[in-house]
């Protein structure tokens, strides 16, 4: 594994139980880098996500993530390891029964944080990244869905994660909110840190362009930017 390369797969076998997903992946991806998943639904880009933050556990082939060997890590390694990851869900997934500010609390203290005012300067700082400094006092049913979005992402940062990972984070956006959201992304990424985006909205895909690797067939291959992506058959008909 290169010393600036952040995740790495090498002839991997993708299993969801004993299904078959992915095979034969091979990807590696650097920090700073911004890599796009297309494909269909059901063609293995939430699979590959899953496993990367071992969710799934990897059975042939290799991987290594954040210097974590995927097939060899122990169930006591997975919390270490996904706190070298930050992820981004379609569905928010943010506690709809407290303010922002303590929904990034809870997350806090629940991965160790004790001291009150550090706690509270991390909330500050990952909340005016996501441009949102003044609605910590908010419900999350009284903020847009964008605003849940980067509430979701602001989350994502708190502990300085060396990965994103976004499953469809635009899914349920209105295009504007959507490029708003895709530029603090972009951001993240020239900070240093890996982004990585499953998608389906190919209109992003052209205006933010990026590596690009498409799930097809079981296969994960990665798309020449010089030619015109057949975004209309990657559609769902």
């Amino acid at each position: 594994m290169a010393l600036d390369t952040i995740i790495e797969f090498e002839n991997a076998q993708i299993f969801q139980k004993d299904n078959l997903i992915l095979k034969d992946v091979n990807l590696s991806i650097t920090k700073g880098e911004f890599v796009y998943f297309i494909g269909k639904v059901g063609s293995g880009k939430t699979s590959l996500i899953k496993t990367i933050n071992a969710e799934i556990p990897l059975k042939e082939g290799g991987g290594k993530v954040a210097g974590f060997d995927l097939t060899r890590i122990k169930t006591k390694q997975v919390p270490y390891l996904r706190r070298n990851l930050g992820i981004v869900f379609q569905d928010f997934k943010l506690l709809t029964d407290r303010s922002v500010f303590d929904n990034l609390q809870f997350v806090l203290k629940a991965t160790g944080w004790k001291n009150k005012n550090e706690i509270n300067d991390r909330i500050a700082e990952v909340l005016d990244r996501v441009e949102l400094s003044y609605k910590g006092y908010k419900m999350p049913h009284q903020l847009s869905g964008g605003e849940q979005q980067r509430v979701v992402i602001a989350r994502a940062l708190l502990n300085d994660p060396e990965i994103i990972l976004a499953d469809e984070p635009t899914g349920n956006l209105d295009p504007e909110t959507s490029e708003n959201l895709m530029k603090i992304l972009f951001d993240i990424s020239n900070n240093g840190r890996a982004v990585v985006m499953a998608t389906h909205d190919y209109n992003m895909v052209k205006k933010f362009t990026a590596r690009t690797m498409k799930f097809e067939d079981g296969k994960v291959t990665q798309q020449d930017q010089t030619k015109e992506i057949d975004f209309e058959k990657l559609k769902e008909s």
